[in-house]
């Protein structure tokens, strides 16, 4: 890693960083601050839900609203948190390695003395320190908005919305890589930011298809979207370390492609 590069675009990232952290915890805790008011009626709102299509509920990962963890899953990391990394992770990666060959900034940071593959590990890092830095300020302010709107009146399991970040965490670690990839095979910035928008997007897709019928959830065997489970984290029908370990090795394998392919492939310099 090459430190001075990784401070510099750090720096020059953080904001953005810090805006869809802020943003991501301001929407988390507008889930706590509207849960007790939904609690109360919870009863009819779970048969309006269950009423529903069963491929509807699905979908969209509602899991009911007996408790915070089970309203959160599916009104907040079934997909606002998932639109807002697969945003981040579009963006920033293209940012980091196809936006810089298409200026021409990269063979300014080439000339120094520096390696592409020094380089090219250097901006994953940044890349997944970003994602790790929104979903950690996530995670307080999880815990901010249970101590502030629910106290001691209301069960929360801390144990399962650990898990549903980390799960979170590790499913965008995975698909950073993958756009990440597809950023480092690029000369040109929008190609980059389409061909990734589309399989980030077009994965997302798949798995929500997949979900509303039973005939086509084929579907989801080839979304990586299919491994991100939180309302099944929530009724604890997932199995954490195997979903863990295949979306870490996703993400690392994509990286180290990344960084490799990066090394040998011919530069518009």
């Amino acid at each position: 890693m090459n430190a001075t590069l990784y401070k510099q675009m750090m720096k020059v990232n953080m904001k953005s960083f810090m805006n869809y952290a802020f943003g991501s915890a301001f929407y988390i805790i507008l889930m706590f601050w509207l849960y007790p008011s939904i609690a109360s009626n919870s009863s009819a709102i779970d048969q309006l839900v269950e009423s529903m299509p069963e491929g509807v509920g699905k979908a969209f990962g509602l899991n009911g609203f007996g408790s915070a963890e089970a309203f959160i899953s599916g009104e907040y990391y079934g997909l606002i948190l998932v639109l807002i990394l697969a945003i981040v992770c579009v963006q920033l990666s293209t940012q980091l390695m196809a936006k810089l060959v298409d200026q021409g900034s990269m063979s300014y940071l080439l000339t120094t003395p520096t390696t592409r593959g020094k380089v090219a590990f250097t901006q994953a890092s940044v890349l997944t320190t970003g994602l790790f830095l929104i979903m950690a300020v996530t995670t307080i302010a999880g815990f901010v908005g249970n101590a502030w709107f629910l106290g001691k009146g209301y069960e929360f399991d801390t144990t399962k919305f650990i898990e549903m970040n980390v799960s979170a965490f590790l499913l965008f670690f995975a698909i950073g890589g993958i756009t990440f990839l597809v950023s480092s095979l690029s000369n040109d910035e929008k190609k980059a930011r389409g061909i990734s928008g589309m399989i980030t997007f077009g994965f997302f897709s798949l798995d929500l298809l997949g979900k509303l019928s039973d005939k086509i959830q084929w579907m989801r065997n080839i979304s990586i979207f299919s491994l991100y489970k939180p309302s099944e984290i929530i009724s604890g029908n997932v199995n954490m370390v195997v979903i863990s370990f295949i979306l870490s090795a996703i993400g690392l394998v994509s990286f180290g492609l990344a960084i490799v392919l990066f090394r040998k492939r011919d530069l518009p310099l």
